[in-house]
């Protein structure tokens, strides 16, 4: 017997501020950070109680040692959720915490649940690098040309793009001045309160020259990314990262960073059951693969697939949360798809506001929801590019 597709809404979504690499966050683990995110957003609805929580869904791009063992479940545990409450971690790369967000939408459209939380943490200061502690590739991927992309880094696809979309170096540098001038205005506007779950700080370091340690305590309030002295002319003095002839810098890619962010997603019965007031509701999710030397484009092909699965046109998208992996690739999407730059990242991206892999996905998917509140507009969508070659983009509907 088929069952009949429901709508699955939002109904909280909040994030700690994002930290730099080393940064405010730097000695924060990622289980006390996805704690605190998924303890925050069930505050957020008391009508709600932990126990009617039927599982809790948590991208990690990196799954391994302070964010290994099933972080979800861990997370869930340290918030002080019931222990009926179960926690799965899922891996889709960047798009980790949206992944999460689409999977636990699902099992309310399917009628499998009635709430749930998805969610997503990453620490980028706690992994030795970028690709996770231990490096063990399967030497059979090197066999096709097009996968040596996979092991020499991100920053050589978007070197790629950068040169088959013909997105300049001067184009770049000032997409990336934007975003920090974009995202300084909407933290001195405060545009990011609403979604952001301060994080009280405690760290202890190691004092070289008396022999103790050092207790900080202090309190992560704003996004730590975002510069307001970022310029072109300081741009232009940085020399390329992954190409001695290329174009892509420091200063025009993503910034490694720290986050963690949750959603509360519920059905409509459970709506009417406590009169709750929905923030969006989720309407739609699509991946895609491309070839992995130009994993940038993803959402060329992402886009698409979800705007003909929620049967809209693109033009009626007022806000696009289109993850700033590098300018490069956001620079060739949006131009491929001829996407109005005045509805891209109205509030800054990741050059700016940095990119906690895993939890990126549920971070963005606050912001957008939030301020999709704020505006009074309708249609939004979160998108991205993922590692390995492929594209995300999720479809969410503000509800007023």
């Amino acid at each position: 017997m088929s069952k009949q597709i429901q709508d699955a809404y939002i109904v909280a979504a909040t994030r700690l501020p994002v930290g730099r690499r080393k940064g405010m966050l730097g000695h924060v683990r990622p289980d006390d950070m996805l704690a605190h995110a998924i303890a925050s957003v069930i505050a957020q609805v008391p009508a709600i109680g932990p126990a009617l929580v039927e599982d809790v869904i948590v991208g990690c791009a990196m799954p391994e040692a302070e964010q290994g063992m099933n972080v979800a479940r861990i997370g869930v545990l340290l918030a002080g959720l019931p222990n009926s409450v179960p926690g799965v971690t899922v891996n889709r790369f960047c798009a980790s915490g949206l992944q999460a967000v689409a999977m636990a939408a699902d099992r309310i459209r399917l009628g499998e649940a009635e709430v749930m939380i998805a969610a997503g943490t990453e620490t980028m200061s706690l992994m030795n690098q970028i690709m996770g502690n231990k490096v063990a590739l399967n030497p059979a991927i090197f066999e096709k040309e097009d996968n040596y992309s996979i092991a020499f880094g991100m920053g050589i696809t978007a070197e790629k793009v950068a040169a088959q979309w013909k997105i300049s170096r001067e184009d770049q540098d000032a997409f990336a001045v934007a975003s920090h001038q974009k995202a300084c205005a909407a933290i001195a506007a405060g545009h990011f309160k609403a979604e952001i779950s301060p994080y009280a700080v405690t760290a202890r370091v190691p004092n070289l020259q008396t022999g103790e340690v050092d207790v900080k305590q202090y309190l992560a309030e704003n996004d730590e990314g975002p510069r307001v002295d970022s310029n072109v002319e300081s741009l232009a003095r940085l020399r390329p990262a992954f190409a001695a002839r290329g174009s892509v810098t420091a200063g025009n890619s993503s910034q490694m960073s720290d986050g963690a962010a949750a959603v509360l997603i519920v059905s409509e019965r459970t709506l009417k059951q406590f009169n709750l007031q929905p923030l969006a509701r989720f309407a739609g999710f699509s991946v895609a693969g491309v070839a992995p030397e130009i994993m940038g484009i993803g959402p060329v092909e992402a886009i698409p697939r979800v705007l003909r699965q929620a049967g809209i046109r693109q033009d009626e998208v007022d806000w696009f949360e289109l993850n700033e992996a590098f300018a490069a690739q956001a620079l060739a999407v949006m131009r491929t798809l001829e996407l109005d730059p005045a509805r891209v990242n109205p509030l800054g991206g990741a050059i700016a506001l940095g990119h906690p892999l895993g939890a990126t996905g549920a971070v963005r998917t606050a912001t957008l929801v939030h301020g999709l509140r704020r505006t009074g507009q309708r249609y939004g969508m979160v998108t991205m590019c993922i590692g390995t070659g492929m594209g995300a983009a999720a479809l969410f509907e503000a509800i007023r």
